[in-house]
């Protein structure tokens, strides 16, 4: 008897803090970000220009659209699209208990695991959807307005008090925006593209069997000291996911690989070996490579020095985002625009959604507001990433890189940190 009143004590606790961390997670959508009109947007390799002849900032959240000319406005609606389209995986609660420990969420520690997820999830988009793809109903997701928010926080927050006195789960409120969907009349390729856009979702699930789940990555990372509950970093990260990826048995990801640079270099035979295979001696390109980079881009602080290094990273068709943060804070960097990171950030608790149901609903998978951040805040530890699908994409990559930088910045990057060798 004493062992089971322990336990309820023990799953009223959690229930406390899953409340107290929805609370304290719920407000980071709220403000608003703006956005200069007379500096272009670049977000993973693509860029968007916002120019008019009015001077001033504008809103990327959809609240102040309508005071937008026509010409802007369109320029507006493709990055939100784009933004939109990339898939955000944030805090969860009340998804199965994690093996070896009472939790049920990951609200409050398991940030850096969330944006290694969505820099994983790009890499895989690239993979099965290419760049040219976005979520046909990007432009209809729910506005992220302070209000919608705050409501929403007090009603989580009010059932999970209810929950923790009935010990019974908190039900589950769902939209029904996700039928749209299914009742729209697509052609094969938009079928064939839903189906991964789903599949890819799926295999982030929180859930034992999700080959890329919560789950999943936390025992990959036992063999690091980890445990659930543990705060984690890029670098360690970046070899967790390059084990889950080769652990995973879907057939549909033979066709990918990891690579993780060793002290900061990128080691092309290693590469080319990852996504070659030898039959009678000859090398066949079979594999596609993410190429996962952890660096330091300074001391204590970032130093401002690897700022157009940063952002030229940014910039490259093949860059699939950057695991990074401001310190204890981890933020999926995709983007920039002057001085500023655009980035997703993890730190929304949002309920558990079973991803093994046909038709699940989608929306809390993809972000309706960008945020931004300076560059000065940015937490010098980060893991780079990088998707090639054949070796020839590689090598245009490496070869890009070093066009792309000075050669003061190639010099700092060289001698400090990653680089290439044949």
């Amino acid at each position: 008897m004493e062992a089971t009143g322990t336990d309820e004590v023990e799953k009223i606790k959690s229930k406390f803090m899953s409340a107290w961390h929805n609370m304290k997670y719920s407000w980071v959508l709220k403000t608003k970000t703006y956005f200069s009109r007379n500096s272009p947007v670049f977000l993973l390799g693509k860029c968007y220009h916002f120019k008019s002849d009015e001077s001033g900032e504008l809103s990327t959240d959809g609240s102040s659209f309508d005071n937008i000319n026509t010409e802007i406005s369109g320029n507006v609606d493709e990055f939100r699209k784009d933004f939109i389209s990339r898939i955000w995986l944030t805090y969860r609660e009340e998804f199965p208990q994690i093996k070896g420990s009472a939790l049920t969420t990951d609200c409050g520690w398991g940030c850096t695991l969330r944006t290694g997820q969505m820099l994983l999830a790009q890499g895989l988009m690239l993979h099965f959807l290419g760049r040219a793809w976005v979520w046909p109903d990007a432009l209809d997701i729910e506005n992220s307005d302070s209000e919608s928010w705050t409501a929403h926080t007090v009603k989580k927050l009010t059932a999970s008090f209810e929950a923790s006195l009935t010990a019974e789960r908190e039900p589950k409120i769902l939209s029904n925006h996700h039928r749209g969907t299914l009742r729209r009349n697509c052609g094969d390729n938009e079928m064939r593209n839903e189906v991964y856009h789903r599949k890819i979702i799926s295999w982030f699930g929180d859930s034992p069997l999700a080959a890329f789940g919560l789950h999943q990555l936390i025992e990959y990372g036992k063999k690091s000291g980890k445990i659930a509950g543990d705060w984690y970093g890029p670098a360690v990260v970046a070899h967790i996911l390059r084990k889950a990826v080769e652990e995973a048995r879907d057939p549909e990801l033979q066709g990918v690989t990891v690579y993780v640079a060793q002290d900061c270099t990128v080691y092309s035979s290693d590469v080319i070996d990852r996504q070659c295979s030898f039959t009678d001696s000859e090398k066949t390109d079979t594999k596609a490579v993410i190429i996962l980079v952890p660096v330091r881009l300074g001391g204590e602080r970032t130093n401002t020095d690897y700022l157009e290094f940063v952002k030229g990273i940014l910039s490259l068709e093949y860059c699939v985002g950057i695991i990074g943060g401001k310190p204890k804070q981890s933020y999926y960097f995709a983007g920039f625009q002057d001085d500023s990171l655009i980035y997703m950030d993890p730190h929304y608790c949002q309920s558990f959604v079973d991803v093994s149901i046909k038709d699940f609903p989608l929306e809390s998978f993809h972000c309706p507001s960008p945020k931004k951040m300076s560059f000065k805040k940015m937490d010098p530890s980060c893991t780079i990433g990088f998707y090639c699908r054949t070796v020839q994409d590689f090598e245009k990559a490496s070869e890009e890189i070093t066009k792309r930088f000075t050669e003061k910045e190639i010099q700092l990057i060289t001698e400090r940190h990653f680089h290439y060798e044949l």
